[in-house]
């Protein structure tokens, strides 16, 4: 063993640098395996992996590169489509064939992050997001330096079968070299990414994710294995999807009134496409701000997220191709007043009409 070997841990010790010393002590270990000490070598790498399955720790302090992400319980909201790539991901990461960089691109709210969450879930692997704030940085350069120490402790995990490695919102470092409104170092950085991902352990799965597919580098893009499109909802998916967040946290709250054809009705008065990440937020809202002694009033408050007003307006919500039922649940009102007054009004419209 070298005297370099022993001084760098005992820096690393004194300095309580954990990822530091483990790194030195696999590269110790790996030249005992060169020189024939196979015993020796395995020895010290039956401590590194019984202390911890991972080299970076998950404590902040010891590796300001990543964090720590728990795992997705929840069910996951995707189409079809979208599930079945993402099962051929747990195919291909399970057979080790080499096939390991991922990009998922989509709008805000499409399921991307939450679908490696899931993902890490089933692979029975940690997941450990990227830092880009403690990636970047002001100094001319250190954010070059920053990539390749990241990418440098991400091929000297001691386990890398139990890791994923989650790049979220890539966009942040990594835009198009050539465009003229990126900053000439951030540039630099992306063509730090696409060394590092050349030369990145085929062990270590890693996925990136991104808003702004369409701003990417093409050599960026060629460096992932599959990029799946998280925009792939059609109106269908994004009502089935609203029925099953409607019927959680209806759970959730213990509120047992569903008329799904009502619900339905609402949800299809929304003008612009809400993907499951709005629509999650917009019916728990409803449903968490709804009066608990009124089964039906998450429906009102449905109703007036979604167009902005209370449902008041007896004709407008006939014109919405609501029943006198319906309208009669969404105003609070008694069916027949409803039924009443709707008759009064249109008698009222055909004598108007009758004088002009």
């Amino acid at each position: 063993m070298k005297k370099r070997s022993i001084l760098s841990l005992i820096k690393y010790y004194a300095e309580k640098n954990d990822v530091g010393f483990r790194n030195e002590a696999y590269e110790i270990a790996k030249e005992f395996d060169k020189s024939g000490d196979y015993q020796l070598s395995e020895y010290i790498m039956s401590l590194l992996s019984n202390v911890n399955t991972f080299v970076p720790q998950v404590s902040e302090s010891v590796s300001p590169f990543f964090e720590r992400i728990e795992a997705q319980e929840d069910m996951l909201l995707l189409p079809d489509a979208i599930t079945n790539d993402l099962l051929g991901v747990v195919n291909v990461v399970e057979h080790n064939i080499g096939i390991n960089k991922f990009l998922f691109q989509g709008v805000p709210g499409t399921g991307k992050t939450e679908a490696v969450k899931q993902l890490a879930r089933i692979l029975n692997r940690d997941l450990f997001m990227v830092d880009f704030s403690a990636i970047v940085d002001s100094k001319l350069g250190q954010t070059q330096k920053n990539l390749a120490a990241l990418f440098k402790e991400i091929n000297s995990f001691v386990q890398p079968k139990n890791v994923i490695v989650l790049f979220d919102e890539i966009d942040a470092i990594a835009l198009d070299r050539t465009n003229s409104n990126d900053l000439r170092e951030m540039g630099r950085a992306t063509t730090a990414i696409l060394k590092g991902l050349d030369r990145m352990k085929e062990d270590v799965v890693l996925i990136a994710t991104t808003n702004l597919f369409e701003h990417f580098d093409k050599a960026l893009i060629r460096r992932f294995d599959l990029v799946i499109d998280f925009n792939r909802y059609t109106k269908e998916d994004l009502l089935l999807i609203s029925e099953r967040l409607l019927d959680r946290y209806l759970d959730k709250f213990k509120l047992a009134n569903r008329d799904i054809r009502l619900f339905r009705k609402i949800m299809n008065l929304l003008l612009e496409k809400k993907y499951p990440g709005d629509l999650k937020n917009l019916i728990k809202t409803s449903v968490a701000f709804s009066n608990p002694h009124d089964g039906m009033d998450y429906f009102r408050k449905l109703y007036y997220s979604i167009c902005g007003e209370k449902p008041n307006d007896l004709k407008k919500l006939q014109a919405q191709k609501f029943t006198v039922r319906e309208i009669e649940i969404l105003t609070g009102r008694s069916k027949s007043s409803v039924a009443r007054d709707l008759k009064g009004q249109n008698v009222d419209e055909l004598h108007s009409s009758i004088e002009r």
